[in-house]
């Protein structure tokens, strides 16, 4: 018998459409933007269907620019998501709107993380059980997944994005309001050459 989670949490996913050019413009420089752009479809597909396994809630792909992107629409025949489209905005507008979005405990999650898995998305899920917070570290200082039990704008306004000062602001800004928060362990994005070279050796399936 099949045991279902016993913690519930809608998970929203951000993604960049795989167009060259627009995505993982960090690693264009070392492997040109085609590949690039093969690499955020694939991350994307990792990401969906890691958050589907969870099996903890209903799973919303946020697409940006628009949801008409081919790949897109490609991943809602093949999973049970919606696509929703991101909001304008920077990347802490952006999530909280996904949040705002929905109704209760909500996980938000990049594409940049093939590390993730649909355990750390459960044990993320029964952190926000009893925190009102809950983050999983990045290794480069940001964080690949934050989840709250409702909708806090404090924890997504003028921050440093894209540096590696965003963790501690965020658990500055937690602390601020009073919040309480789990940590999980500690993973890693796809951003440089290293990052990349990594991602060939864990991931050989997800190689370029």
């Amino acid at each position: 018998m099949v045991m279902r989670p016993s913690a519930n949490a809608a998970i929203a996913v951000l993604a960049k459409a795989p167009i060259p050019g627009f995505a993982k413009t960090r690693l264009i420089p070392a492997i040109g933007a085609h590949a690039a752009a093969v690499l955020q479809e694939r991350l994307t597909e990792r990401a969906v269907a890691t958050a589907c396994a969870a099996g903890i809630g209903p799973v919303t792909l946020w697409c940006s620019p628009t949801i008409d992107r081919a790949s897109f629409q490609d991943l809602a025949r093949r999973f049970p998501i919606l696509l929703r489209q991101q909001p304008d905005g920077d990347l802490g507008g952006r999530m909280l709107g996904a949040i705002a979005a929905q109704n209760g405990q909500t996980l938000v999650i990049g594409t940049d993380c093939p590390a993730l898995t649909a355990e750390d998305l459960r044990a993320a899920a029964a952190a926000l059980e009893n925190a009102d917070a809950v983050l999983i570290p990045a290794e480069d200082g940001g964080y690949v997944l934050i989840g709250t039990r409702a909708v806090h704008p404090d924890l997504f306004s003028g921050l440093a994005w894209g540096t590696p000062q965003v963790l501690g602001q965020t658990r500055a800004r937690i602390a601020a309001a009073g919040l309480s928060c789990v940590e999980l362990p500690t993973l890693w994005d796809v951003d440089t050459d290293a990052d990349l070279a990594r991602l060939e050796t864990l991931f050989p399936e997800m190689a370029l």
